[in-house]
């Protein structure tokens, strides 16, 4: 018997949830649902067949995976905090690029956490 899970997230932009899985080394394919795009989901393979999904429902992506054929290094609240955090990283490089920062430093530290330097220069 099966038991997905929807779990709830707040990734919002396909773009910086990419990016997140990217900087984590976990491998996933784009799955479209129509010819536009508006309904992509992101599939991460698992060697039993029973693959995790990040799945748009309207609002946001939620991650989809049957619980009891989890294959992942990580707990699930672990998989999902980790990528949490790359997720904000890219949303606040990207979004203080659009304003003109640029990052300087993004460096994973070793107690897990993250530090990111941004400068913009004044041209006054």
């Amino acid at each position: 018997m099966s038991h997905f899970t929807h779990m709830k997230t707040h990734f919002q932009n396909l773009f910086y949830l990419e990016k997140a899985l990217t900087r984590l080394n976990i491998n996933y394919n784009k799955q479209s649902a129509d010819s536009d795009l508006s309904h992509t989901s992101l599939v991460i393979p698992q060697s039993n067949g029973y693959d995790v999904e990040f799945c748009w429902n309207g609002q946001e992506y939620e991650l989809v995976a049957d619980i009891h054929f989890w294959k992942q290094s990580y707990s699930i609240k672990t998989f999902i905090d980790k990528i949490g955090q790359q997720y904000a990283g890219e949303v606040v490089i990207g979004e203080s690029q659009k304003i003109g920062f640029q990052p300087v430093k993004y460096q994973q530290n070793s107690d897990g956490s993250n530090t990111l330097i941004l400068e913009r220069w004044n041209n006054k």
